[in-house]
C-alpha cells in the first residue's frame, strides 16, 4: 500500500522517571476502560516531535520538561475498523519517544482532553496496572538506553 492511501499520526511522548524511581504515567479516558499511558500525544501541524512532547506533557501533567535525549520510534498500523473515526482507510501511528526530565511547574491534571489525570508510580508497580502498550515500549527503550 502506498503511503497516500492510509492516514498517518504523529505522537510524541516522554519517558520521566525520577530519583525515587517512579515514572510519570497519564491516565487516558477514550477507551472503554481507563488505562495509563505515556504523557504526550499528537503533534500539531506547524510543531517538530520535540515541540509537540513538551506541550503535551505541560498539557496533561502541568510539569514543564527538558528533553534529554531522543529513546526511539515505534510503529504501528491501525485498520478501519479500530478507528475512532468512521473511514475505509487504515492509519499508521508514529510515536516518537524520548526521555525528558521536569524543570518547572507542578502537577495536576489535564481539563477536557484525553486524560483524566497524571500520576508517579512506582516503576515496579507499572506491571500491575491496566496500561496501553505504549507505556511497555517506552520503558523497553528508557531501559535498553541505561
Amino acid at each position: 500500500m502506498e503511503f497516500t492511501d492510509y492516514d498517518t499520526r504523529l505522537a510524541a511522548y516522554a519517558v520521566v522517571v525520577d530519583d525515587q524511581d517512579r515514572v510519570l504515567l497519564a491516565l487516558w479516558n477514550e477507551a472503554a476502560e481507563p488505562q495509563w499511558t505515556m504523557p504526550g500525544g499528537g503533534v500539531d501541524l506547524e510543531e517538530q516531535a520535540a515541540e509537540g512532547a513538551v506541550r503535551e506533557l505541560l498539557e496533561e501533567t502541568g510539569y514543564e520538561v527538558e528533553l534529554c535525549r531522543l529513546l526511539g520510534v515505534d510503529s504501528y498500523v491501525i485498520p478501519p475498523s479500530r478507528r475512532h473515526l468512521a473511514t475505509s482507510r487504515p492509519m499508521k501511528a508514529v510515536r516518537v519517544v524520548y526521555e525528558a526530565r521536569v524543570v518547572g511547574g507542578e502537577l495536576t491534571r489535564e481539563l477536557d482532553g484525553t486524560t483524566d489525570e497524571a500520576r508517579w508510580i512506582p516503576l515496579d508497580e507499572v506491571a500491575n496496572l491496566p496500561r496501553v502498550g505504549l507505556v511497555d515500549i517506552a520503558l523497553g527503550l528508557w531501559r535498553a538506553s541505561r
